[in-house]
């Protein structure tokens, strides 16, 4: 069998996993300024829940890191080169700086914001990924959803008092 020259090694249409390699960077960027954002409320929590949230925000991010990693390496096994400055995620991020941020309530519904907006990143390029017929990054995607949708769940439960 003879390989096309718009076929990539792992079998995509180079030019649209180019188009969803340039999305999960945008996924990429989104993740980081969360990440950012969960460390800095982390550190800065104060007020009665300081304990159980402090604890949490320290789950969130190191969960943060392994999708990062996992972001970034599906755009590498695409054939593409992942953002990988600050500068640039700040560019392609959706996602706001949450600075100073120190009251449980502000912080929770900071997460629950954040999930929202890469959910929503998540859902488009399911959609892309599918037409492709990328499996590696429906794949990575949908367990990624499956996760966050339970977490707004209970980040809104615990919002309700």
């Amino acid at each position: 069998m003879t390989k096309s020259k718009n076929i990539s090694a792992i079998g995509l249409d180079i030019k649209k996993s180019e188009a969803l390699a340039e999305q999960l960077n945008i996924l990429l960027a989104n993740f980081q300024v969360y990440y950012q954002n969960t460390r800095g409320l982390h550190w800065n929590i104060k007020g009665k829940h300081f304990f159980e949230l402090h604890v949490k925000f320290e789950e969130i991010y190191n969960d943060l890191q392994l999708k990062i990693d996992a972001v970034a390496e599906r755009i590498l096994t695409l054939g593409f080169t992942p953002l990988h400055t600050f500068s640039d995620y700040l560019k392609k991020a959706s996602i706001k700086e949450g600075k100073n941020i120190t009251d449980g309530t502000a912080s929770v519904q900071l997460i629950i914001d954040s999930l929202g907006t890469i959910i929503q990143i998540e859902r488009s390029i399911l959609i892309q990924a599918d037409a492709l017929g990328d499996e590696g990054t429906l794949t990575l995607l949908t367990d990624f959803i499956t996760q966050q949708e339970k977490e707004i769940w209970m980040y809104s439960a615990w919002l309700k008092n």
